[in-house]
């Protein structure tokens, strides 16, 4: 497994961190503030490629991998998260459930392209608010009726949900047989039935658009089915899988962004008569985490190599989600305390970083599942 990168991912990287640099930062203090989402930044990343970029080019994609995604996800995180996450959702949640579903390459094409293209956002309905960490307590039905299908029930936390055009929807058609029957639907936003519930007003990523989505008596035809009866809980687990690859990337993101502003400021400030940066407990300190950044790195392109070369790679994505988003909540928590009273200050940015990475560690798998996914490993 080589880890160095090749010149194609690097010229990815390069056009990612300009693309953040230029159109990115600017607006971005102001978006967390306001909770405003962006989309013509979307819309840009799109026509930059960057949505597609693990998918074939028949399906819409730019036929490169999850390492070039993961790449382009940590850059936008750099500077953004919530960008970071909107991209995530659509690219690997979203998008992921179709291309890796039983549906036949004419729906994959139909529900893919519009989103890889970046003119389309996409959502990924699981959650359920009686059903988070375990998605079989999940009550949202689909029964069938004729050539069709119409579903009852709501999703929670949807990221992009009140913007998104199309949704895949997990739901069962038996609940007194629980996910032996789950399945999975592609469904567009312009569906009759289709609402956008409660949006949220959260703590961070607050840029990124997040809501419930109320199913009812949804008629779907039956071909936008992704997934048989019984075989939804498979795809929605190897969906996620895929989707830790990319929250992996955003912490690793967050970090880097902040430990960079914290780098920055030690060399300018100084207290007792020197730099930050020579007081040596703060520089040991930053060593410290310049060393977890280093090591969360090598777990999350690892984990986007084993996947592109077509290996099991649950266990490497629960291994990187799990310590990029906790190095990520560890070194923002850190850099905002090293700028002292300037960390708490909105213009500072830090602050921000921090609030966004605490959710890191929970959506798209709890850290605690992923440690029960490494355990189980271990132990089997």
């Amino acid at each position: 497994m080589n880890l160095t990168l090749n010149d194609q991912q690097k010229r990815i990287q390069t056009l990612a961190r300009e693309f953040a640099e230029k159109n990115v930062k600017p607006g971005a203090i102001e978006r967390d503030e306001t909770s405003t989402y962006d989309v013509s930044l979307f819309n840009k990343m799109g026509s930059l490629g960057f949505i597609g970029l693990p998918y074939p080019e028949a399906l819409g994609g730019q036929g490169m991998g999850y390492l070039e995604y993961a790449l382009a996800v940590e850059e936008i995180s750099k500077i953004d998260a919530s960008l970071g996450i909107s991209f995530s959702v659509a690219t690997s949640l979203y998008c992921g459930t179709i291309f890796n579903s039983s549906a036949p390459e004419n729906i994959k094409k139909k529900f893919m392209e519009p989103v890889l293209s970046g003119k389309h956002l996409g959502g990924f309905g699981l959650t359920e608010h009686s059903a988070g960490s375990d998605a079989a307590g999940q009550t949202t039905i689909a029964t069938k009726d004729g050539d069709s299908y119409i579903i009852n029930g709501a999703k929670c936390f949807n990221t992009n949900g009140p913007l998104a055009d199309y949704y895949v929807i997990y739901c069962l058609t038996d609940p007194s047989i629980g996910t032996k029957s789950m399945t999975c639907f592609a469904v567009p936003r312009s569906t009759p039935g289709v609402s956008i519930g409660h949006i949220e007003n959260k703590m961070g990523i607050r840029s990124a658009q997040v809501s419930d989505i109320v199913l009812d008596n949804v008629r779907v035809p039956a071909e936008y089915m992704l997934a048989q009866p019984g075989e939804g809980f498979k795809l929605a687990m190897k969906t996620l899988d895929c989707g830790r690859i990319g929250v992996a990337a955003q912490g690793l993101g967050i970090a880097e962004g902040a430990f960079e502003i914290a780098r920055k400021y030690m060399m300018e400030r100084e207290q007792f008569g020197k730099s930050l940066n020579k007081q040596q407990y703060l520089a040991f300190k930053m060593a410290e985490l310049y060393t977890k950044i280093e090591a969360a790195r090598l777990l999350v392109y690892r984990a986007a190599l084993v996947h592109d070369e077509g290996g099991r790679f649950s266990v490497d994505a629960a291994m990187a989600k799990m310590t990029a988003t906790d190095v990520a909540m560890e070194v923002t928590t850190e850099a905002v305390q090293m700028l002292g009273g300037n960390g708490y200050m909105r213009e500072y940015e830090v602050e921000r970083m921090m609030r966004d990475a605490k959710i890191t560690q929970i959506y798209e798998g709890t850290n605690e599942i992923q440690r029960l996914v490494i355990s189980g490993q271990i132990f089997r």
